[in-house]
Order: C-alpha cells, then structure tokens, then sequence
C-alpha cells in the first residue's frame, strides 16, 4: 500500500473533503435507489398500478440482496480505512480479497435460494391474487442479475474507501443510463411488460460490474495478489462487524416491507381501500423514502473513509468536526424533505401514474403521516454509521435495531388493531421519535469519551487501544 497515498484525509478541509467524497457516494447510492424507481414509473404507465405492486413485491428481495452486498463492502471499506490510518498494507489487500470471495459466493447462493423459493417468498411478501403473475414474471427475470448487482454495490463501498468515489459513482451511473434507455423500449417499443423491465436492469448491472473489476485491478492504496484471497477468519472478524449497522439498515426495511405488506393487505381488505391500494401506495412511499435515505446515507457513508482515517491516526479534533458537519447536513436533507412530503404528496404520487380518487387519498395519507418524522429519522441514520466508521459496531448495530426492529414491526402490527388500516402509518414517525432520543443518548458519551481522549493529548498506540478505552467508558 502506498503509505502516502491517503494523508491528506488528515490536511485537507473537512467540508472540502466531505463534498469529494458524499457526493460521489448520494449518487453511486440514488443510482441503486432509482434502479427500481424507474422501473416502476415505466411499469405504472406500461402496465398499471398492479404491475407497480408486484414490483412493491419484490423490491424487498433486491434489498435483502444490497443488504449482505453492505454488510460485506462497508465493513470492508470501514477497514480499509482503519488500516490506512494505520499504514497497514499487509491487512489491507487481504481485507479486499476476502471481501470478494465472500460477497461472490455469498450471491450465487442467494440467487439459488430466491429461484427454489419464488411463490414461498412472494407469498411473504405479500403477493395478491391480482398482482401474483405479474410477480412471478418480474422475479424471475431479476434474480438473474443478483450477483451482477451484489458485486458491484459490495465493491463500489471498496472503491470509494480506496480514495476513488468518482468512479464508483461512474460506474452505478453508466449502469443506470442503460437501464433508463432500455426500459421504455423493453416495455413499449418490444411489448416485454414486466419481463422487459426486469431484463433493462439486468443490462446495467453486469455493466457496472464488469466496471468494478477493471477498479480492482488498478487500486491505488492496495495491491490484490493470489494471499489475498485465501480465506481468513481473523479479517472476516474484523470486516463483518463494522459492516453489521449497514446490513441491519437494510434488512430491516425488508422486515418492515413484510410485515407492513401482509398488514395492509389485511386490514386494508376490510376498509373502503381494498388491499390492492393500500399494498401500492405504502410500497412507492416506502421506494421514495429509500431515495432520502440513500442521500443520508451517502453523506454518512462517504465521510466514513475520512471518519475511519483520522480515528485510526487519533486526529480526535478533526473526528468531531466531521460528526458536527454530519449532523448540519443531514439535518438539511430531512427537513426540505419533510417539505415536500408534507406540501406535494399527490405531485410525488402522480409520477406513478394516476389513478382514482381512493388511490389518491391513501397516498397523500401515506406520505404526510409515514414520513413525518423524516428529519429525525435522518439523524438517527448518520448517528449509527458514523459509529461504525470509528469501529463501534455495537452500538452501531443496537441503534439500528432499536428503530428498525424493536420499534416499527411491533408498532405495524398493533396499530391497525386500534383504528384501522391507516392506523399503521404512524408507525414511522412514533418511530422515529423514541429512536432520535436513543440516538442523542448515544452520541453523547461517544463525543465526551472523545474530549477525554482529545484532552489526554495521546497518540493512540493502535486502533484496538482506543476501543478498549471506549468500552472501559460503559460505551
């Protein structure tokens, strides 16, 4: 590793630095993010509002696919960045090459278990009568470019952390601009329907992967070598950890998807909505949301290398100030997108394809209920990746759980019982609330278990004496 090649992680501006690498990072994020976005605006006019909720159907299965993708590549990335820090080259390529092998086999066996189990998981994720061919025809398709997909979002969390966010961002976009450009001819032009959509992703992931593997072999600040790929358990223990929070961030909207589904489904059957709205509706809503949180998480994630960098040199000053410039930022996302939500659900929803009166009414529902306690939720996001980048994956992992687990499937399953189907929009910002105070309880003692270490005015000996002197702290 050029022992150089990452200092100025430690000189250069903090805002400077933040914007070179969160920028690349939003928009290597919304390019995942938009991938099904689009295939759904296209599918909402090509096909109707029940192609929309067999898309709704199976978007959780790309989510638990980017989930074990960022379990791998962002605990990875939050390595690589530590050992930068660190000057540790000999950890660094193996940390690459073992990241690799796992997310590779890790995705051939997921595609095997999504094509034995279609109907199984479908049905789970709450297919409707209605929308089941539709689903079974979109899934099929899909779960062919899962290893494409998974490959290049593992890698591009590498990429960046290597000090090279633009080509991340290059390579989802280029992925991206196929995918736009194929889907209205798959759809309309060669009348392929579902299958067509499913078909112009495919097309843009095996691009954008094919594209991460020419990165690979050109890194700047490691060298991948026939070691680096030999299986050690030492540096999976490191790299799975820090990539628990992003994997849970994840994983958890597909638990709240499930769940949510099958309650809409339910309880919507039995008011004036039907279960086929409701379904619709929430699963859009749900897609929007990704795109603020891939934004939250773009700024978080894209500040990791430089959080991990100056925690592993001890620059503890320059680790608050980061936090301090986090938190500004995504305190400006959530609110414009409070905004929004709140002044123009119906303009959002229409880019869906318009529909009728109930449909409408649901969603403008939906978005002002679901997403009213955005801006917290967008703090409480940032707070539990930048404890990941200072390799504190616990309590990375219990804040994420809190929300995510803890709080929103028992509230999606209790609510509707009291008032109905609308009911289980409140989930969300009840959510939200309780989980902010968690985080701010958190990110105190980490911030005066920093001043104690800033104040002592000791370079740390290693990365695992600081951990250690955090947990002594009760953090």
């Amino acid at each position: 590793m050029n022992q150089d090649s990452n200092h100025y992680m430690a000189e250069e501006p903090i805002g400077r630095l933040m914007l070179r690498f969160s920028i690349p990072c939003i928009m290597s994020l919304l390019v995942s993010a938009l991938y099904n976005i689009v295939d759904q605006i296209f599918i909402g006019r090509g096909v109707g509002f029940l192609g929309n909720g067999a898309t709704n159907v199976v978007f959780p299965v790309t989510i638990i696919a980017l989930a074990l993708s960022l379990l791998v590549g962002d605990g990875c990335a939050a390595f690589l960045s530590i050992c930068q820090g660190r000057m540790d080259g000999e950890q660094a390529h193996k940390s690459v090459g073992n990241a690799v092998g796992i997310i590779t086999a890790s995705a051939i066996l997921l595609t095997l278990v999504f094509a034995v189990f279609r109907d199984r998981i479908l049905v789970g994720f709450g297919a409707t009568a209605n929308n089941m061919g539709y689903a079974r025809e979109y899934f099929s398709c899909l779960i062919i470019g899962i290893p494409f997909f998974m490959f290049t979002n593992s890698m591009n969390s590498i990429i960046r952390a290597d000090g090279s966010p633009q080509f991340a961002m290059g390579s989802t976009l280029i992925g991206c601009f196929i995918n736009v450009i194929l889907d209205p001819i798959a759809i309309f032009v060669l009348g392929w329907g579902m299958k067509g959509a499913a078909l112009a992703t495919i097309t843009g992931q095996i691009v954008s992967a094919l594209l991460a593997v020419y990165y690979l072999a050109r890194a700047k600040s490691f060298r991948l070598k026939k070691s680096s790929f030999i299986p050690d358990t030492a540096i999976l223990k490191h790299i799975l950890p820090l990539g628990i929070s992003s994997f849970l961030t994840q994983i958890s909207i597909v638990v709240i998807m499930a769940v949510m589904n099958n309650v809409l489904v339910i309880y919507g059957a039995q008011s004036k909505y039907g279960a086929d709205i409701p379904l619709t509706v929430v699963g859009i809503v749900m897609k929007v949301f990704q795109i603020v949180i891939s934004i939250v998480v773009g700024i978080a994630a894209g500040s990791q290398p430089i959080v991990g960098y100056n925690y592993g040199a001890g620059h503890w000053h320059r680790v608050k100030s980061i936090f301090r410039t986090m938190m500004m930022a995504e305190f400006c996302v959530g609110l414009i997108s409070m905004i929004c939500f709140e002044a123009f659900p119906l303009q959002i929803i229409n880019l869906f394809g318009s529909e009728d009166g109930l449909y409408n009414e649901f969603a403008v529902l939906a978005f002002r209920i679901f997403l009213g306690g955005i801006v917290l939720c967008c703090i409480q996001k940032s707070c539990s990746i930048f404890l990941q980048s200072i390799g504190r994956p616990t309590l990375s992992m219990m804040l994420s759980l809190f929300r995510d687990f803890i709080l929103s499937v028992p509230l999606t399953l209790i609510l509707p019982r009291l008032s109905g189907v609308t009911m289980t929009l409140y989930s969300g910002p009840i959510a939200d609330v309780v989980s902010f105070g968690a985080a701010v309880l958190f990110m105190s003692r980490i911030l005066r278990e920093l001043d104690r270490l800033e104040d002592s005015a000791g370079e740390p000996a290693d990365i695992q004496g600081n951990i250690r002197s955090l947990e002594k702290a009760g953090c």
